[in-house]
């Protein structure tokens, strides 16, 4: 038996319905080629983890990856490259997805596999040890060996003020070195369930096909029915901090301001006007903060602003910005307030309007790349995102004001806490500073 919704076709034309073991389906048709993406998300990533566990999640990633009863060892892996399906995964703070790419002709294949190890997966203790070293060695190239990423990791602690958002995702060293099969296991079988997954079809099919489909891999009665308690995350303090990090390996020096503003889990009214307030002020070559301090002040090489509200707790508003050359990281700074001071004078009914039509235009896109429509799609889902809304974003788009981005630029600057990060290369011996 499926329960159903009936929701307005609209921006993706999706329809979605629910499994008897609570796991959520959402089918976004698309006859353009003889493909699919199939897409399951948990709605479980790092901030999930046990205390003291950081990296579990990750970890289980890659696990995945390494074999059931049915598909032991590398069989998986194998029968995705002998039928042409492209396969991956990824690991955030709030999700863990994998993902399929395929000819509607391996659907099938493709969906009894990505069911069976939701269920079935078995750790043995030398594939266990293999990819933890795998990830341990991940964590060393991609954040200790790497300037950028230890920046960006120790502003997020500092902004996070002790919640689990602030934890990287990889886990640290000591963590992943720490960590057993028990504690993996653990996890999964907490997590990896049913009703904590949505379950995204986008491409050549129908709704009709899909539920079908559906219920005969992922519907098993053994599936799991328990649901994993929701977590509640702390208020953060108003704080306002400053981060001056000196690394080696750094060539050009950064600026970087952090603010932890509302997101679809927190206060999603604010979303739309912060999501124009990004793209208006620094959304592109086009955008306000770069036609000023790139091409008419020449005081950066490069001015980005983008916001992230898909989050169970705060959202992620962030401004970026590269000196240029001979230009001192201080008078960027003050070069890159006085800027955005000017922007919001300037803010107006037809600059918004612009703004919208650019990010209208972009959603277009979206809706006809399978792909992206599966990635968008189970992304909003799984932060909480009504199938409603997310059909409707063009709407909600149209309905800001600018007095809506004004409002919500000033609530951000006085009443969000927020990071200042200014990364520079390290100082040797005799130079100057």
């Amino acid at each position: 038996m499926l329960v159903c919704f009936d929701t307005q076709a609209k921006l993706f034309n999706a329809e979605t319905f629910v499994l008897d073991n609570g796991l959520e389906v959402v089918v976004v048709p698309n006859r353009r080629a003889p493909i699919v993406k199939q897409m399951l998300w948990y709605k479980n990533g790092s901030v999930g983890e046990a205390p003291g566990k950081g990296g579990s999640a990750h970890l289980l990633e890659h696990l995945m990856f390494r074999g059931t009863k049915k598909t032991p060892g590398q069989t998986f892996n194998r029968l995705m490259e002998e039928n042409g399906i492209e396969s991956n995964a990824f690991t955030s703070l709030d999700v863990t997805a994998y993902h399929q790419l395929l000819d509607i002709s391996r659907l099938e294949l493709a969906m009894a596999l990505e069911a069976d190890r939701m269920q079935n997966l078995q750790i043995n203790k030398q594939d266990f040890a293999l990819e933890r070293d795998i990830v341990f060695q991940e964590r060393k190239q991609r954040i200790d060996n790497n300037p950028l990423a230890q920046f960006g990791e120790e502003l997020r602690r500092v902004l996070w003020q002790g919640s689990p958002y602030g934890r990287p995702v990889t886990g640290t060293e000591e963590e992943i070195l720490n960590l057993s099969p028990t504690d993996v296991e653990a996890y999964y079988r907490q997590n990896y369930i049913p009703n904590r997954a949505v379950l995204v079809l986008s491409g050549y099919l129908d709704a009709t096909v899909a539920r079908s489909l559906a219920e005969k891999y992922y519907g098993a009665p053994d599936a799991g029915k328990v649901l994993s308690a929701e977590q509640v995350f702390p208020k953060l303090k108003n704080i306002r901090a400053r981060v001056d990090m000196r690394l080696p390996d750094v060539q050009t020096p950064r600026w970087l301001k952090l603010f932890a503003v509302s997101s679809y889990g927190h206060k999603p009214e604010d979303v739309y006007p912060l999501q124009l307030l990004a793209a208006y002020m620094g959304g592109g070559e086009t955008s306000k903060l770069y036609k000023k301090l790139v091409l008419r002040d020449k005081k950066a090489l490069s001015v980005s602003v983008d916001y992230d509200p898909l989050s169970q707790s705060y959202g992620i508003f962030s401004i970026s910005a590269v000196p240029a050359a001979g230009v001192r990281i201080e008078t960027l700074e003050q070069a890159l307030q006085a800027a955005w001071e000017e922007s919001l004078r300037e803010l107006s009914l037809d600059e918004i309007q612009n703004t919208k039509q650019k990010m209208l235009a972009g959603l277009i896109y979206l809706r006809d790349n399978p792909e992206d429509a599966a990635y968008i799609i189970g992304a909003m889902r799984s932060a909480g995102v009504p199938l409603a809304e997310i059909e409707s974003q063009d709407d909600k788009i149209r309905e800001v004001d600018y007095h809506a981005v004004r409002k919500a630029a000033a609530t951000m600057m006085s009443d969000a806490p927020q990071v200042t990060g200014i990364l520079q290369p390290e100082v040797k011996d005799g130079d100057a500073l």
